[in-house]
Order: structure tokens, then sequence, then C-alpha cells
């Protein structure tokens, strides 16, 4: 290649005269500009190819993404009507709960009428509840006394509560009077159609209630005869 080196323009003049080399020069120059174009145009190719494919690639990221937003929609539409679905059925039962017990309840009063040994001369027990308050084992206690048969005369008596349970991992039987303020007074009644008897009472610490006993006392006097009605009732669990 050293013979490149000592080639100079003088030369190339002197070999192949003034004419022949602008000839050469400018044949030379468009070899270039065409190999250049050529280069430059196969490069645009494979940019445009390459931009193409990106352009195809986007597009399908677009289409996907799409897709997933469609899918997204339609799982939260579908998740929407479940829930509304389960809170309609939700209302459904506890309706269908709620009649059940009214019907319950009132199937039981009925029982209680047409039923003789549920009754005291015609006096029932219809209702017992206790409520927890915010003391602990401090309880309200309701009890509902009807008279189920018309009648011109007062019912007359009072109520026995007691409380069955254990205490101290022992089988226990504790009256109201000795866990309440409540005397024979507060726990009379005389009524001619219902009558409520409240009040309030403190259990032991260490005692599990178990039932409620309840008793309707009617004493005999001038006007009706001696009769007793004695009623248990599990202890509510919600208590």
């Amino acid at each position: 290649m050293n013979w490149l080196k000592s080639i100079t323009f003088s030369d190339l003049h002197q070999k192949f005269g003034a004419f022949r080399l602008l000839i050469i020069i400018a044949a030379s120059i468009l070899l270039v500009a065409v190999l250049s174009y050529k280069v430059g145009h196969a490069y645009k190719n494979h940019q445009d190819r390459i931009i193409t494919e990106q352009k195809q690639r986007l597009d399908k990221l677009y289409e996907m993404n799409e897709l997933a937003r469609t899918q997204i929609n339609t799982l939260q539409v579908e998740l929407e009507i479940e829930r509304l679905a389960n809170h309609k059925a939700q209302q459904t039962l506890r309706s269908v709960e709620d009649d059940h017990f009214s019907l319950k309840k009132e199937l039981a009063f009925y029982e209680k009428i047409m039923a003789p040994e549920k009754t005291a001369n015609g006096v029932i027990i219809d209702e017992v509840e206790v409520i927890p308050t915010a003391s602990a084992n401090h309880y309200r206690f309701r009890v509902v006394l009807v008279q189920q048969q018309q009648s011109k005369r007062y019912a007359k008596g009072h109520i026995e509560v007691s409380f069955d349970g254990s205490l101290q991992s022992r089988p226990a039987s504790i009256n109201i009077s000795n866990v309440s303020a409540l005397d024979k007074k507060a726990l009379s009644f005389s009524f001619q159609y219902f009558q409520v008897i409240e009040g309030e009472f403190t259990l032991p610490e260490n005692f599990i209630p178990e039932k409620i006993d309840v008793s309707a006392v009617l004493p005999s006097g001038k006007w009706q005869k001696y009769h007793r009605l004695d009623e248990s009732y599990a202890w509510p669990s919600n208590t």
C-alpha cells in the first residue's frame, strides 16, 4: 500500500491528462454519491421497518389494554350486581326471620291461651326478657302478664323470679330477692288486661346463669281462687 502514498496529483495529471482525470474524479464522486444514497436508503428502510414494528407492537399493547379495561369494567359490573343481589338476599332473609319470629311469638301466645296448664285463672306469662347493662353482671328484666279472658275483675297476685345455673362449678339457684332491691310489692300485679313488671338485678361474679324461673302466684281471695303458674326460660344467648 506504500505505493499509493507516493502517487501525487501531478503524477495522475501527467498519466491520464486533465480531461480523463476530471472524468475519473467525477465518476468517483458519482460512485460515492450513489453508494451513499443506497446506504442511506437501506438505512431508511431499516428504520421504517423498525418504526412499523414498534407501531404494530404499540397498537397491540393499546388493544390489549383496552381489552383489559373492558374486562375489568365487566367484572366490576358483575361484582356490583352480585353485591346488590347479596344485599337484597340478606334483606329478604332478615325480613323472613322477622316474620318467622313474629309468627312464632304469636303462635306461642295462642298456645298459652289454648293450653289450660299454661294459665293461672286466665292469667298467662306472655313474655320474659333479660337485658344486659353496661355494668358487669348487672341486668334489667321485664315480665309481661296478660289476662286472656275478658273479665271485669282484676287479677291480683305477685311474681317470683329465680335464676338457675352454676356457681363455682356447682349447681345453684338464686332468688331475685337476694340479688336486687326489689321487694314483694315491686313484684306484685293487679290488672284487668295486662301488666308489665320491670326491675334490675346483679348476679354474683362467678355465677353462670342457665335458665330463668318465673312464677305467677294468685292467692285465694274474695273473688279468686289460689292459682300458681310456673314457667322456665333458657338464659338469653345475647347476654
